[in-house]
């Protein structure tokens, strides 16, 4: 029997052949040198606003607020989307107030489906891009995309048990490895545990209770952790685990949501010694240490012909401070959108403390501080 996975494997494989023929003929120097000055793409956006030659561009099809908290938009990706893995996200960038903005959201869709890549995105208090996609996104907009990127996502040879937690708004990465594992007609066993606030604030309940009912080596469990009424009572317990996964020893076990959560999880799971068999990610920013105060040296911006005094921040931060406005997304270490080149000099890792002096070397300057005199190509 032929699945979703059978089908999308050959398409995939066809689609790229003809990609890589018609990339090479457009980025070729004597496209590039006939479409001079603006090059070749300026012209492509002309004829089609999703053509481009040089990065992955997407059109929304569909755009669906769940709850009022979030928007859920369908993106038809140009050719040179190469696919991803469940759990993946992608690099989803817009033009706001005429500049362009880069966030890092995870993928919900099935890896299978890579021709329509679905992303809900949930709103935050200083959410730019999030408020900006929930009250705007509209079929027809055209979005930047990434390939697929993270190390948050299922193993190429599926477990035979796999335990799936979601809390929040970590229910997007999480419902795409169910979703996979259900293109795939895996057979094996699958708990699924979804904690959500309150009814009115669950994502994809109608859709989980559907993929049970059609698939009987699926279970699902829901909880509302404030107003209670789901099949589980508050918040992840061992208690709960003994009883929707009490054979989690032998299982993979995936958890996407609030730190929370992730640190019940992390808990039990090493107080029962298989904390191998744990992944999590996140949605929180981590915390950066930021020593100010004690700052020596100079910055100098190569290319903006601009020196300033180092302050003890990133290297993004005092760049928008010097009133510069180099490319960024998630501002914290995941994305790469940010990547500059280092030139000379030393930086701090925010995240590790670890320091580098490599010349010339690629670094991510939202998570990394100047020790010392630093050059920077911005």
């Amino acid at each position: 029997m032929q699945t979703v996975a059978d089908t999308s494997r050959f398409r995939r494989a066809r689609r790229s052949t003809s990609r890589q023929l018609g990339n090479r003929i457009l980025r070729s120097s004597l496209v590039e040198a006939l479409a001079a000055p603006h090059g070749v793409d300026r012209y492509l956006e002309l004829v089609r606003p999703l053509w481009n030659a040089s990065e992955v561009r997407g059109e929304v099809v569909r755009a669906e607020r769940q709850t009022a908290r979030s928007v859920t938009i369908e993106v038809r990706p140009n050719e040179d989307l190469s696919g991803f893995r469940a759990g993946q996200f992608v690099n989803l960038s817009v033009e706001v107030d005429g500049k362009r903005h880069a966030r890092p959201y995870s993928i919900s869709s099935s890896e299978h489906r890579p021709e329509r890549v679905e992303l809900t995105i949930s709103t935050h208090p200083d959410g730019l891009v999030s408020h900006y996609l929930r009250d705007r996104a509209q079929p027809g907009m055209i979005v930047g995309l990434s390939t697929g990127d993270g190390e948050f996502h299922l193993p190429a040879a599926r477990p035979e048990r796999i335990v799936l937690i979601a809390g929040g708004s970590g229910i997007t990465p999480v419902i795409s490895m169910l979703r996979t594992l259900c293109d795939e007609g895996h057979e094996g066993e699958i708990a699924f545990l979804r904690y959500a606030a309150s009814p009115e604030l669950a994502l994809y309940d109608d859709e989980l209770a559907a993929l049970a009912e059609r698939h009987p080596n699926l279970v699902v469990h829901r909880a509302y952790t404030r107003f209670g009424g789901g099949d589980l009572d508050g918040h992840l317990s061992r208690a709960q685990l003994d009883a929707v996964a009490p054979e989690r020893a032998g299982a993979e076990t995936f958890v996407c949501g609030p730190p929370s959560l992730l640190e019940a999880a992390q808990t039990i799971w090493a107080e029962d010694r298989i904390e191998t068999r744990l992944h999590v990610e996140s949605f929180v920013p981590p915390t950066l240490e930021i020593q100010t105060g004690t700052a020596e040296g100079r910055i100098r911006f190569e290319g903006s012909d601009l020196e300033v005094a180092n302050d003890g921040r990133s290297l993004l931060e005092q760049a928008e401070e010097a009133g510069l406005q180099p490319e960024s997304g998630c501002r914290m270490g995941i994305c790469h959108t940010c990547s500059c080149r280092k030139r000379a000099g030393s930086v701090r890792n925010l995240l590790t403390g670890e320091v580098s002096d490599t010349e010339d070397e690629q670094i991510q300057i939202c998570v990394s501080a100047p020790v010392g005199d630093v050059a920077i190509e911005i």
